[in-house]
């Protein structure tokens, strides 16, 4: 069976953000914050994947998916490609700030500043800063500190030449503080320098008690394995294991050592030694910065043209003047389509919820949710007046556990009922179910989408949120409710695919249906979007509805192991990625059905852990002006030859070209949604 290895894939997908901050159309901050982005990246990546490989190095696995080697010789791979891009991040890095440069705007390190600026930094530097400063000496005798693998660290070396003395010192920078510090305007240069360079610059101040000739610092940072393993000790509660594997995690085997180049050998080995990387772990000499994802939060000097032209979401032409979202969807079906559309329509849906007398419950599942959530405080609202609310958190959400376990907490103390979900599996579906009484008869309004409840990623990821009240569907959310409440309900579902019950044959079905239509000689095709797309039954039924005719259009973000346009195999079968200012994060499904499309949209990713190890929903729709919306939204996306990439055997990124006018899918989905809003208000 032909695959992309899904490590590569992954690899080829973090270089088509590398891509965006190359492309001189991107305008020069948000390049900037694609490094970020991209380096983010990197960092799960080496936490969660790479550490999967070194397991598999340790129990001796001989194979690999998609890769004709062993794991040893994938992680040298791995290692190839990582360095390749780093070359090519360095010197995307070095353009932006040439170009910056030239307009006005430098950034400066301890070396370069300029007198007046350092006068500036001294005074920062004693007011603000050096308190929260702790350097640790270090040495042969002593016990190595334990640190964090998400902070940036300075490695100091200090010497006292005539007595042929050196002492190593770490310095962890402060998070507290912003990475950038805005210089004030000297000779007409708006000036920037790193955190890193402000105590570079006072070293000398901050190790005054010693001796020595020259002191230089150099950073690095580390990744640690970042696996959560459970207890299965069932008389230990969920938050107690959980609680425990994240004091273990912070504990894990480290994976990826990276550090400035200019690093002597002998500081160079002595941190080797005592963080334990041995010779086969990942270690990456680079420039002088590391941890570029707080690039992410580089300033734009309030130069609008250094970031993107707002685009502010925009109402929903059906909700713009309802006064009660609730009344509104008993009535019709409404998709909300984020960033393009306001996420503040859920947070109404939910504080209206909270004081509707006709409501009884609100149920919902917590995946991620942002610090500071409006979602949070229209439950707590719903709970003083008197609202049954059940929250399902699921405390395994992968960097977000400890997030999720305050919100946990915090609910409870509130009255709200909290589940963890269902054993051995992942609540990974987007739900809520809103209970209303209506005299005797009983109202459900449910809401089923492909992102979370967050308002802060609800700003750059693209994601679908349908608010219905069609029993065909609200009856079986509560069906998945009630699974996740009692865990042996498992619920007979004709219109939901429920993984890890039916999701997998649902989908089968859809393809083999096609391919029967194609051998009949009907019209046939199946569009998918999706972040990821790696299951190898999948894949293989996919192959089969090529080789059987059946025209295959794929949109995958992030990982894809198929390999499109083999002859024989997939020829049928056409693959884009696109990047671009949002973030990717749809996952839909259109299946021809002999001239009578069905669309659906899901939680879930075509990955084995999607389909049979998590509990993730997928929802027909099932108004008929929402299906012509998301079929036009596909085509717009498809129609893209701007920010689509090809997807290929090569894994090369080749920008997809089509002939005549340009077409930039994110930039004309927005105006699709303004268009809409103005034919509402035309009639």
């Amino acid at each position: 069976m032909s695959l992309i290895n899904r490590e590569l894939s992954w690899l080829s997908f973090n270089q088509r953000v590398l891509q965006e901050s190359l492309d001189k159309s991107v305008p020069l901050v948000e390049r900037i914050r694609f490094l970020g982005i991209y380096s983010n990246n990197m960092d799960e990546f080496f936490r969660v994947r790479v550490a999967t490989i070194h397991r598999m190095i340790a129990l001796r696995n001989r194979k690999v998916e998609g890769f004709d080697g062993s794991p040893s010789a994938l992680l040298d791979e791995i290692q190839t490609t990582v360095k390749r891009q780093r070359r090519v991040f360095e010197l995307s890095y070095a353009r932006i700030l040439k170009e910056l440069g030239e307009q006005g705007f430098v950034q400066v390190n301890e070396n370069t500043v300029s007198d007046e600026n350092k006068e500036f930094l001294n005074e920062y530097y004693r007011n603000e800063l050096k308190r929260d400063i702790v350097p640790i000496i270090l040495g042969t005798k002593k016990k190595f500190p334990r640190l964090k693998d998400d902070g940036i660290y300075l490695a100091v070396k200090f010497c006292q030449h005539e007595k042929e003395k050196k002492h190593y010192a770490l310095i962890q920078i402060p998070s507290s503080h912003p990475r950038f510090i805005t210089l004030p305007t000297t000779n007409g240069k708006q000036n920037v320098i790193l955190l890193d360079d402000v105590i570079r610059l006072h070293l000398s101040n901050i190790f005054s008690i010693f001796k020595f000739d020259e002191i230089h610092a150099y950073t690095f940072k580390f990744t640690r394995d970042a696996e959560i393993t459970l207890d299965d000790d069932i008389s230990i509660s969920m938050m107690e294991k959980m609680e425990e594997s994240i004091k273990q995690r912070k504990k894990g085997s480290p994976i990826r050592f990276v550090y400035d180049q200019n690093m002597p050998a002998d500081l160079l080995k002595f941190l080797l030694k005592s963080l334990g990387i041995e010779k086969y772990d990942h270690q990456d000499s680079g420039s002088r910065y590391h941890n570029f994802k707080d690039f992410m939060k580089f300033p734009d000097f309030g130069i609008k043209e250094f970031t993107y032209e707002p685009l502010p979401p925009l109402e929903h032409p059906v909700l713009r003047d309802s006064r009660s979202v609730i009344k509104t969807v008993l009535k019709q079906d409404i998709l909300l389509h984020y960033p393009y559309q306001k996420f503040d329509y859920l947070v109404d849906l939910l504080r209206e919820s909270a004081i509707d007398p006709k409501v009884l419950s609100i149920k919902i599942n917590i995946y991620r949710v942002a610090p500071k959530s409006q979602v949070i405080n229209a439950l707590r609202v719903a709970i003083q007046n008197g609202k049954s609310i059940t929250v399902v958190v699921e405390l395994q959400a992968r960097f977000d556990e400890e997030n999720n376990m305050y919100w946990a907490n915090n609910l409870r103390e509130h009255g709200a009922r909290i589940i963890y979900g269902v054993p051995g599996l992942k609540v990974h579906s987007k739900l809520i179910q809103i209970t209303r009484m209506v005299g005797r008869k009983k109202q459900l309004v449910a809401h089923v989408g492909t992102g979370n409840f967050h308002g802060g990623t609800a700003k750059v990821y693209g994601d679908y949120g349908l608010l219905t009240a069609n029993p065909l569907i609200t009856n079986e959310v509560e069906k998945v409710f009630n699974l996740l409440e009692n865990n042996i309900e498992r619920g007979l579902y004709r219109k939901l695919f429920v993984s890890p019950f039916n999701t997998r044959r649902k989908f089968i079905n859809l393809i083999n249906r096609e391919v029967k239509n194609a051998k009949r000689g009907l019209p046939a095709y199946i569009n998918i979007k999706l972040n990821n797309l790696v299951d190898k039954k999948l894949i293989q039924k996919l192959y089969d509805a090529s080789q059987a005719g059946v025209k295959v259009r794929l949109i995958i973000r992030g990982i894809c192991c198929l390999v499109p346009g083999v002859k024989g195999k997939s020829e049928n079968i056409e693959a884009i990625s696109i990047v671009d200012r949002y973030l990717e994060h749809v996952r839909y499904f259109s299946f021809c059905n002999n001239g009578n499309p069905e669309h659906y949209l899901s939680s879930a990713d075509w990955m084995v852990r999607n389909l049979d190890k998590r509990i993730e929903v997928t929802a027909p729709i099932l108004d008929k002006g929402i299906q012509q919306e998301v079929a036009d939204i596909f085509e717009i996306q498809w129609s893209d030859n701007q920010k689509a990439r090809i997807l290929d055997r090569a894994q090369a990124n080749k920008y997809r070209t089509v002939e005549g006018e340009a077409h930039r899918s994110q930039t004309e989905i927005y105006a699709y949604y303004q268009k809409k809003l103005e034919r509402d208000a035309a009639v």
